[in-house]
């Protein structure tokens, strides 16, 4: 009997739950101190809202206000924590802070956004996928 080799399977690379930029996370850091809140986390979550029917939500939190399951990020020093609620929304999105000469803010690079409307406020996920 010949020695078989089982093969081993090569393990998939899935993209990160939810990811910050360093811009991102400087401002973050930044806004914590402006707010008093240095050492709390980062909440972010969705809510309903606007024509599209959903609006991304974020706030500081100290650690027991975060949800139990909740997938977190750590960078830079800060911690941001993913509301499991909508976790199924925000999978693979990428939070950046972008400034120009008119406005400045986080956006949020989603790739579960079908639709989003025209002001900007809101976004649409097709759950039937």
């Amino acid at each position: 009997m010949e020695n078989q080799q089982t093969p081993t399977a090569t393990p998939k690379s899935h993209p990160a739950a939810f990811s910050i930029t360093e811009n991102a996370a400087q401002n973050i850091l930044r806004l914590a101190r402006e707010n008093g809140a240095e050492g709390k986390v980062l909440l972010v979550g969705v809510k309903t809202k606007g024509c599209s029917g959903l609006s991304y939500d974020m706030r500081f939190a100290v650690q027991t206000e975060v949800p139990p399951g909740s997938e977190t990020v750590t960078q830079s020093g800060i911690s941001v924590a993913i509301d499991p609620k909508a976790a199924m929304f925000l999978f693979g999105t990428v939070m950046d802070y972008n400034e120009s000469d008119l406005q400045s803010g986080f956006t949020f690079s989603n790739p579960n956004e079908t639709g989003r409307c025209g002001c900007g406020e809101s976004f649409t996920v097709d759950t039937t996928k």
